[in-house]
């Protein structure tokens, strides 16, 4: 057999966001530990409960996107190895794959001042994907959301991350919302979702200070110990920062970190989250929780945590698993709610439990049943061709700006 047919099938990861700091840490990293610059370290699907999966491999990926923004991946990488956030050097080794990745980003939108119409811009983004599927010649491409976080949706307008979600079931591919923003959770969507037979997962990736909540509320459930009140802050700059300043777009974001503490301990502790905008931090992030609580015969005790970490490197590994789960999941023939990804969201999609332990034992479930120990299986459908409705909403477009 000659190299060529017996190389994987290529699949495409399309980022909406595409040159954001988490988008940009996903390509550099990909093309690290394909090239064996670095170890796999945070990725779950390189650990060995994944290896008779089927996922596709890390070096069969191939990277676009959408952004509104035109700063090209090697200069962004060469801004986050200054800032720390990548390796220094990392940068000019991997030139030459983000410089690839680069070279199939697409303008997003909405704009400020753009007058295209949603349906306009939904057949456009979808256009965008069938086109990355056939010049590529891939078997099928994911469509991942790592932009900046939008407020929460209100009314029947599509905000921008819904225009993107339902260009990705139009262009018949799975889609992965990594963010709080609204994506698939809008009502006119999921009619749309539920007739495109693909799969789809999200939403808000699990982290960091919610990763921990997930551990720590089942811990107080099981000792029987009463929580009175759990707050907590949050310190972060870069894109997140900014974006997060907006209290509409704060609230999305702490919806979910609040919904995992009411899952696990059965009740709603007083308490809040508070987001506060740090420039100067760049892509690090400092979440502080402190957590009241009664033991036996009411005594008052406290527990607090403090998680520092890099918001991007936490992040992109994430980016990967999912993006090879959901293309395995399609290529098994599974649609709807991939339920089973819960692991990797503050607010999953379809039934899943809330603890996190709980949660890796689906995940490994899931891995096996995708291997074939399960009865997963299914022709998968062909991702360049495929059109699926779409909806049409004749309303003007909302502005967005598409960042990691």
């Amino acid at each position: 057999m000659s190299a060529s047919l017996s190389r994987p099938p290529r699949v495409g990861v399309w980022l909406i966001g595409a040159r954001g700091s988490v988008a940009t840490t996903v390509v550099a990293g990909c093309a690290a530990v394909t090239a064996g610059l670095h170890p796999p370290t945070g990725l779950v699907t390189e650990t060995p409960a994944f290896a008779d999966s089927g996922l596709p491999t890390l070096s069969s990926l191939v990277f676009g996107g959408h952004d509104t923004t035109d700063c090209p991946l090697p200069k962004r990488a060469e801004q986050l190895a200054a800032g720390g956030v990548l390796p220094a050097g990392l940068p000019a080794a991997v030139e030459a794959e983000l410089a690839a990745a680069d070279r199939e980003i697409r303008p997003g939108g909405p704009v400020p001042g753009d007058t295209r119409s949603d349906e306009r811009l939904i057949s456009e983004f979808a256009a965008d994907l069938r086109d990355f599927v056939r010049r590529c010649g891939l078997a099928r491409a994911v469509v991942v959301n790592v932009a900046s976080t939008e407020p929460a949706a209100t009314g029947s307008a599509l905000p921008p991350s819904s225009l993107y979600a339902a260009a990705a079931l139009r262009a018949g591919c799975p889609y992965v919302n990594f963010t709080p923003s609204t994506g698939l959770h809008h009502p006119g969507l999921a009619p749309v979702a539920e007739a495109s037979g693909l799969p789809y997962a999200g939403r808000d990736g699990k982290t960091g200070q919610t990763l921990l909540r997930s551990v720590l509320g089942p811990m107080f459930a099981q000792r029987a110990l009463a929580v009175r009140a759990w707050s907590g802050t949050n310190l972060l700059g870069g894109g997140d920062g900014a974006a997060l300043a907006d209290p509409a777009a704060a609230e999305a974001k702490n919806a979910g970190k609040e919904r995992v503490l009411a899952d696990t301990l059965g009740t709603t502790p007083e308490g809040r989250v508070h987001i506060d905008d740090v420039p100067v931090l760049g892509d690090w992030k400092t979440a502080w929780d402190h957590v009241a609580f009664d033991g036996f015969l009411g005594t008052r005790m406290i527990l607090q945590t403090i998680w520092q970490g890099c918001d991007s490197a936490l992040a992109a590994p994430l980016v990967l698993d999912l993006a090879r789960l959901a293309a395995r999941a399609h290529e098994a023939g599974l649609s709807g709610p991939l339920s089973e990804l819960a692991f990797f969201f503050k607010d999953p999609v379809g039934e899943a439990p809330s603890a996190l332990a709980e949660q890796h034992a689906q995940l490994e479930r899931f891995a096996r049943r995708l291997g074939g120990g399960g009865g997963v299986g299914g022709e998968s459908a062909e991702t360049g061709e495929r059109e699926t409705p779409g909806g049409r909403h004749d309303r003007a477009t909302r502005s967005g700006e598409e960042t990691g």
